[in-house]
């Protein structure tokens, strides 16, 4: 299947200014006072950074937002945003911001990932997933992106796996 980055791009435009997406912030983080929308070039753009939120504290939380137009049971991890030229897909990235916002139109359902908890769950798991699920290609034209079609569950399981952390010594561990 070939992509069309303009199209893409357009349609992740015409996205992001869809109404749930604030019914979403403020379901997930009490307190919102106002969600911004970045969309040009920079390096807020670059970071991942999709939408600033302010919480009434004065919070400030960075959102970088996926959207599919058909529901699935995975998530899409993308490991190469151009694998002819070897650029690093946003999983494999260190972005700016504290979330991933990954949502499924048709069942009006967002998951809010926090993104160094889901890093810490590649990290600790990405052979696996590579080799166990499903690899997509889109090839835009010029370039292809690849990613693996993690399901659902199984990241959900790798986050809750990923928020504990042992900090014994080796030493101490086998004592």
């Amino acid at each position: 299947m070939r992509h069309s980055f303009a199209d893409s791009l357009a349609r992740s435009h015409a996205q992001a200014e869809a109404p749930w997406w604030l019914d979403v912030y403020r379901k997930a983080f009490p307190g919102l006072q106002s969600a911004v929308c970045v969309r040009n070039d920079g390096w807020a753009q670059r970071g991942g950074i999709d939408r600033v939120l302010t919480l009434s504290s004065g919070k400030t939380l960075t959102v970088d937002e996926k959207v599919r137009e058909k529901d699935y049971d995975d998530i899409l991890l993308e490991t190469w945003s151009d694998i002819e030229r070897r650029q690093k897909g946003w999983i494999q990235k260190e972005l700016a911001c504290d979330y991933i916002a990954y949502a499924f139109v048709p069942s009006a359902r967002c998951y809010l990932l926090p993104f160094q908890t889901l890093r810490a769950a590649w990290r600790k798991n990405h052979l696996n997933w590579t080799a166990r699920y499903r690899r997509v290609e889109a090839d835009n034209g010029s370039y292809t992106t690849v990613s693996v079609a993690v399901p659902i569950a199984a990241l959900m399981a790798a986050l809750v796996d990923a928020i504990r952390v042992d900090w014994a010594s080796n030493a101490e561990a086998s004592a």
